[in-house]
C-alpha cells in the first residue's frame, strides 16, 4: 500500500493560495539542501502516488501570485515536521503556476495557511498531519533494518517516544516482543500487507489488545513498511466476557446433568456394573445422556441408558425427569416393553419438541438372560464367554414422544462369563462416517478389551478416540455376569422344585426349602424364616394361582430369595386382615419377616411373588 495524495477534486476542498516572494525565497533555500534519507521516504510516500493531475489550465498573467508555491523549509531530518504541502499539477513536487484566486478565499496576502476558521486543503495534508490526528498506534519504517522514519503522538504515549533513525530491533523493542520484525520482513520481500489480531501489549500506563498491520510503503527512494495498531481491548474483553458467560453457563449445565445422574451406581448380587459420562468438548453445551441401573428384587437388575437429543440446561432438565420417571417405572417392575410404553407417554407430556432414545433392559439370573426394549436407540453389544461379540437385532421401536407405536421386547442370553455394553451415539457417531462403521469399530474394541468393567468402559473410550475435546457428549454403561468358582461359587447358589399341586404339594415345599437352607448352613433364625416364607407363598400359590406353579430359592454373598410363580396372572396385594377372616394373612406376614417382598407378571403369562432376606455380617 503506498501513501496515496488527496485529490484537489475532492468535494468540500478549498485550492491553496499563491506565496509570497519571501515564501518562494524561503522554499527555494530548502529545496537546495539535500534531505535526509528518511525524509525522503515520508515526502516520496505522500507524493509516490499522486491522483491524476486535472486538465491543464491557461496561466494568468505573470504576477506575485502566479509564482511557484514553495516546499517548507523547516522539515527536519525525519522530514515529518511542519507542513509540506502537496504538489498539483507537476512531477516535481511543485505547483504549475495559477491565479492569486486559487488562494483559499480570505487567506492573507503573502502566506499558504488559511485565516483560522477556515478549512485547510486535504490535499495539503502532510503525513504528520494525517497519522498524528488518528488515535491509532502508527509507525513508518524504512530499510531492511527497519529504521524509524516516524511515530505518531499515540503510539508514544504508549511505547514511549522514539528517536527517528534507529533500527527497529534496537529502537523498537516492543514489536521484536510481538513478534512483528520477522513479519515485517516478510511484508518487504512480497510487497503485500500483513495482519495479526489481538495481540497484548503491555503498555506504560496500561495493558491493551491491539491488531498491527504491516503495509508496505513505496517511494523513489527507498522501501519501508507501515505499522498501524488498532485499539480492540474493548473487543476482546467483551469477547472474553461472553466466553465466561458461556463457560458459567456450560458448568451449571454439566452441574445440573451430573447431579441428575446416579451419584454411585447400584451393585447388584449378580452383575458387576460400571459407568462412564463424558460431556462434549469445552465449546460445546451440555447434552442429555444418561443411565442408571436400578435393582429389582428376587436378583433381577434394570439397567437404562437414554439420550435426549438437543443440548443445554433444557435437555438436561428432561433427561432429569425421564430418569426419575423411569425409577419409578421400574419399581413396579413391569415388561420393558411397558416401561418404554408409559416413558413414551410421559415424553410427549413433558416436552413435544424434545426427541429422546432409550433402552431399558433386565437381567434375571435364574434364567441367565437380558430382556430388553429399545426406543429409537442403539443396539446393546454383548460379548459371550467365548469371546464372541454380537448386537441385538429386532425389535427396535420409534423415539420416545412420539407416540402411536406398541413397543416390544425382545430377549439375548446373557450366563455367566458373559459381558454387555450399552452405550449412546456419541461414542459411535462421527460427521465424516457412517455410523454402521462406528458401531463395527465399537464391536472390534469390545471384543479386545478385558478386564473389570470400569477397565473396559477406559478402553473402549480410547479405542473410540474420545478425548476433552470430543464434541458430543458420551455415556457407556458395562454389565459383567462373571464366572464364580471355589469358594465364591458356595456363595451364590439356585435350588427350584416344581410344584404339581394337591394336598402333598405344601408339606413337600416345606422339606425342600429346609433341606436347601440347612445345606447352604443358614443360622437356625434365618433357617426358620425361610421355611416360613415359602409355606406362606406356596400355600398363597395353591389357593388362587393356577398350574404350573415352581418353588425357587436362591443365595448371593448378601441376601436369600424365596420366589413362587404361578399360571395366573393376578397379583396379590397386601391387605388387613379382619378377626374373623380364615384367609388373607399370608402376604402379610410374609411382608412382616422379609426384608423386602414384591410381585410381577412373568413374560410367558403368570405371575411371580418373591421375598428377600439380608443376611447377616460375618
Amino acid at each position: 500500500m503506498n501513501f496515496t495524495r488527496w485529490s484537489p477534486r475532492l468535494p468540500g476542498t478549498q485550492r491553496r493560495g499563491a506565496a509570497d516572494q519571501a515564501a518562494t525565497k524561503a522554499a527555494k533555500a530548502a529545496k537546495a539542501a539535500k534531505p535526509t534519507r528518511s525524509a525522503k521516504l515520508v515526502r516520496g510516500a505522500r507524493t509516490a502516488k499522486s491522483v491524476k493531475p486535472e486538465k491543464t489550465r491557461q496561466p494568468a498573467a505573470p504576477g506575485p501570485a502566479s509564482d511557484p508555491d514553495p516546499e517548507p523549509a523547516d522539515a527536519d531530518a525525519g522530514g515529518l515536521t511542519g507542513t509540506v504541502p502537496a504538489a498539483r499539477g507537476t512531477d516535481d513536487g511543485t505547483r504549475a503556476p495559477g491565479p492569486a484566486a486559487d488562494a483559499p478565499e480570505g487567506a492573507a496576502p503573502g502566506t499558504d495557511r488559511a485565516p483560522e476558521g477556515v478549512a485547510r486543503s486535504l490535499d495539503a495534508l502532510s503525513v504528520h498531519d494525517l497519522l498524528g490526528e488518528v488515535p491509532a498506534l502508527a509507525a513508518v519504517v524504512y530499510g531492511a533494518d527497519h529504521r524509524i522514519a516516524y511515530v505518531n503522538d499515540a503510539y508514544a504515549q504508549v511505547f514511549g517516544p522514539r528517536t527517528p533513525g534507529g533500527p527497529a530491533r534496537t529502537a523498537l523493542p516492543e514489536l521484536e516482543e510481538l513478534g512483528l520484525l520477522p513479519l515485517m520482513d516478510q511484508v518487504l520481500r512480497s510487497g503485500r500487507p500483513r495482519t495479526v489480531k489481538s495481540r497484548r501489549v503491555q503498555g506504560r500506563d496500561r495493558t491493551g489488545y491491539y491488531t498491527f498491520t504491516c503495509t508496505p510503503i513505496t517511494t523513489s527512494e527507498a522501501a519501508g513498511v507501515l505499522i498501524f495498531a488498532a485499539d480492540v481491548t474493548d473487543q476482546v474483553e467483551s469477547a472474553e466476557r461472553l466466553r465466561s458467560s458461556e463457560r458459567r453457563q456450560r458448568e451449571a449445565a454439566v452441574t445440573l446433568q451430573r447431579s441428575l445422574l446416579p451419584q454411585e451406581l447400584e451393585q447388584p448380587d449378580e452383575l458387576r456394573v460400571a459407568a462412564t459420562y463424558q460431556p462434549g468438548g469445552t465449546d460445546a453445551a451440555v447434552g442429555g445422556d444418561w443411565y442408571d441401573v436400578i435393582t429389582l428384587g428376587a436378583g433381577r437388575t434394570a439397567l437404562v441408558i437414554g439420550d435426549v437429543m438437543g443440548r443445554g440446561v433444557r435437555a438436561a432438565a428432561v433427561m432429569g425427569q425421564l430418569r426419575t420417571a423411569v425409577r419409578a417405572y421400574a419399581r413396579l417392575d413391569l415388561p420393558p416393553h411397558e416401561v418404554l410404553q408409559l416413558l413414551d407417554g410421559l415424553a410427549a407430556e413433558i416436552d413435544a419438541s424434545q426427541i429422546a432414545t432409550c433402552v431399558y433392559a433386565v437381567h434375571d439370573p435364574h434364567e441367565g438372560r437380558l430382556n430388553y426394549a429399545s426406543a429409537g436407540h442403539l443396539p446393546i453389544l454383548v460379548r459371550d464367554a467365548d469371546g464372541t461379540v454380537h448386537a441385538t437385532a429386532e425389535p427396535t421401536g420409534p423415539p420416545l414422544g412420539t407416540g402411536g407405536w406398541m413397543h416390544s421386547s425382545g430377549s439375548v442370553p446373557l450366563g455367566e462369563g458373559a459381558t454387555a455394553v450399552l452405550y449412546t451415539d456419541g461414542l459411535v457417531e462421527r460427521r465424516d462416517a457412517d455410523i454402521d462403521d462406528g458401531i463395527a469399530a465399537l464391536e472390534r474394541a469390545f471384543a479386545g478389551a478385558s478386564g473389570s468393567p470400569q477397565v473396559i468402559c477406559d478402553r473402549m473410550l480410547r479405542a473410540m478416540r474420545i478425548t476433552a475435546e470430543h464434541d458430543d457428549d458420551v455415556a457407556v454403561l458395562v454389565l459383567q455376569h462373571p464366572a464364580r468358582t471355589g469358594h465364591e461359587a458356595e456363595l451364590f447358589r439356585g435350588a427350584s422344585l416344581d410344584l404339581l399341586g394337591g394336598t402333598e404339594a405344601a408339606p413337600r415345599a416345606r422339606a425342600f426349602a429346609s433341606g436347601v437352607l440347612a445345606s447352604w448352613r443358614f443360622p437356625t433364625e434365618l433357617h426358620d424364616l425361610g421355611v416360613l416364607a415359602a409355606s406362606e407363598l406356596v400355600a398363597n400359590s395353591l389357593q388362587h394361582g393356577t398350574p404350573p406353579m415352581r418353588l425357587r430359592l436362591r443365595r448371593t454373598d448378601r441376601r436369600l430369595t424365596v420366589e413362587v410363580t404361578d399360571g395366573d396372572d393376578h397379583l396379590p396385594r397386601r391387605r388387613r386382615a379382619e378377626p374373623a377372616d380364615e384367609a388373607g394373612r399370608g402376604i402379610s406376614i410374609v411382608a412382616t419377616i422379609a426384608s423386602t417382598w414384591g410381585t410381577r407378571r412373568t413374560p410367558g403369562g403368570g405371575k411371580a411373588v418373591w421375598c428377600e432376606f439380608a443376611l447377616p455380617e460375618e
